[in-house]
């Protein structure tokens, strides 16, 4: 099930990228010779001519001119096939390579904005009908209901991840002692030393647990300490109005967190930190899926949002083949005032093309060796065995 939740996500993240691009090369005036769900080969397609709408067959490849809309037998996202876009018809008006640098640059962008605006979308409908938040910085608006203090972070080898707590849990005392916010918490953990068992309190899916943890010292605090982190959390809710800004807010904030992500993951890679083997490839994101999904509708959808803005930071990175690496060729076109010759552009972008596949390849097999076996129970699963 997980695997066919990642692969709905997955499509409607790339159709909408997709369509992007669609729409701003229709503004501009440039052909889209084809709109595919799916990659090729093409399944079947139709295609307006004239007053009625034509079957086009998968061999078929005739120049119509009007847009192809095909569905294709690799369910994975999808296309649009621009006109132009490989560098030829520079002498026509309805080419990609024909307009100036300022309609292509918005054109290659124009994907990536709408990846943007779908998690702003998805976010704002959150914060519209109420959604769990931690309620730090919390404009004054903000509707907040069911306020609980949720355990973040539990530190490995610390006295709580002994006792059996986890992250996720959600406190409800210790020693019948129930703090107010998580501050208060914090404060109440600190009265209590090495020699001292105390009776944990938590609810998780919606059940209360009891469990019995002593502090104990840890080498990161240099004290004694149980080892959890701590934090207010509730159901969150925003005018309409509000919610909506609010959801621009939060999706260009985790933009900006997953740019630096990136940043940092650059640095490792040079400097030879082990976050670069942290990293996830469709495997390993088909997985989180799962997990994610165990969890209820909303996470599944901010899930859904975070991958969006994954895929508009990944995509847009000045890389060859990727937008990010066709908007760097346009602008240094203008800054030259001069067309580079296009057939180097496509040689570049095919070996770009050619490094990513085999990044890929070796993140998916950095995926099998670490989710081997969840994978196998997985497919065991879908085939019901």
């Amino acid at each position: 099930m997980s695997v066919l939740i990642f692969l709905l996500i997955l499509s409607v993240l790339v159709l909408v990228h997709e369509l992007g691009h669609y729409v701003a090369a229709r503004i501009f005036g440039v052909k889209a010779e084809e709109f595919g769900y799916g990659f090729p080969p093409r399944a079947v397609g139709f295609v307006r001519v004239g007053k009625k709408w034509k079957r086009v067959s998968g061999s078929d490849q005739t120049a119509y001119e009007n847009t192809v809309w095909s569905v294709n037998w690799l369910p994975l996202g999808g296309f649009v096939r621009l006109k132009g876009e490989t560098g030829d018809g520079t002498d026509q008006k309805d080419s990609f390579q024909s307009k100036p640098g300022w309609q292509k640059f918005i054109i290659l962008a124009a994907g990536v904005f709408m990846n943007w605006l779908l998690a702003s979308m998805i976010f704002a409908f959150g914060f519209a009908s109420g959604v769990p938040a931690e309620l730090a910085g919390l404009p004054q608006n903000a509707v907040v209901t069911d306020k609980r203090i949720e355990i973040t972070d539990v530190v490995a080898g610390s006295a709580a991840l002994e006792a059996g707590l986890q992250a996720g849990d959600y406190v409800i005392s210790f020693n019948a002692t129930t703090p107010a916010n998580a501050e208060e918490a914090r404060v109440l953990l600190k009265t209590y030393d090495e020699k001292t068992p105390v009776t944990i309190k938590v609810k998780r899916d919606g059940e209360e647990k009891s469990l019995t943890a002593t502090a104990k010292y840890l080498p990161e605090l240099d004290r004694a300490a149980f080892g959890i982190g701590l934090t207010d959390i509730g159901t969150v809710k925003f005018p309409f109005f509000t919610a909506i800004g609010q959801g621009f807010v939060t999706a260009t904030s985790y933009a900006g967190a997953i740019v630096a992500g990136f940043g940092q993951l650059i640095s490792d890679l040079f400097s030879g930190g082990g976050q670069a083997a942290d990293v996830s490839g469709p495997v390993g994101i088909a997985i989180i899926t799962g997990q994610v999904s165990e969890r209820g509708f909303w996470a599944i959808m901010q899930f859904t949002a975070i991958l969006s803005l994954n895929l508009a930071v990944i995509n847009f990175l000045p890389i060859p083949a990727l937008d990010g690496g066709r908007a760097l060729f346009v602008i240094f076109e203008g800054l030259r005032r001069k067309k580079h010759d296009p057939r180097v552009e496509a040689a570049i972008h095919q070996v770009g093309f050619i490094v990513l596949l085999v990044l890929i390849l070796l993140v998916t097999l950095q995926d099998l060796r670490k989710h081997g076996s969840s994978i196998w129970h997985g497919l065991l699963g879908v085939f019901g065995i």
